[in-house]
């Protein structure tokens, strides 16, 4: 995981104030590990912010406002490059999050009950 500098930390604030209503809604169930675990908002993960990231769970949130329909390449970029962290994505729109909130937290907590996809051994490549 990178290091903090001063313009992720100025970053991830600006993100923070302006949070979407979606994302205000989600943050009061996954604060302070209501569903068992830890989750962070607008964590810096190389040069994409994550909305909701849980690292022990190697799992990432993404609330999606009007910013995502306007920039699509720009998702799939982050997608790309969060799974290549080793992190799984999962992704609910606003108007979801707002009308299904408790199916949005079921679905959260059932990809929390599923083990993260450990990458390869590196002892094992190569060997027959």
């Amino acid at each position: 995981m990178p290091t903090w500098t001063d313009c992720d930390t100025k970053r991830a604030r600006e993100l923070h104030h302006a949070a979407t209503p979606g994302e205000r809604t989600l943050w009061r169930y996954l604060a302070k590990s209501q569903l068992g675990v830890k989750f962070s908002r607008q964590m810096p993960v190389g040069p994409f912010f994550a909305d909701f990231l849980c690292r022990s769970q190697e799992l990432t949130v993404e609330v999606d406002g009007h910013s995502h329909d306007v920039l699509p390449e720009r998702d799939e970029a982050r997608d790309a490059h969060l799974r290549s962290e080793g992190f799984r994505v999962l992704h609910f729109s606003n108007a979801d999050v707002l009308a299904n909130t408790d199916g949005v937290i079921e679905t959260i907590r059932t990809a929390l009950q599923e083990e993260p996809t450990p990458g390869p051994s590196r002892k094992r490549e190569g060997s027959q």
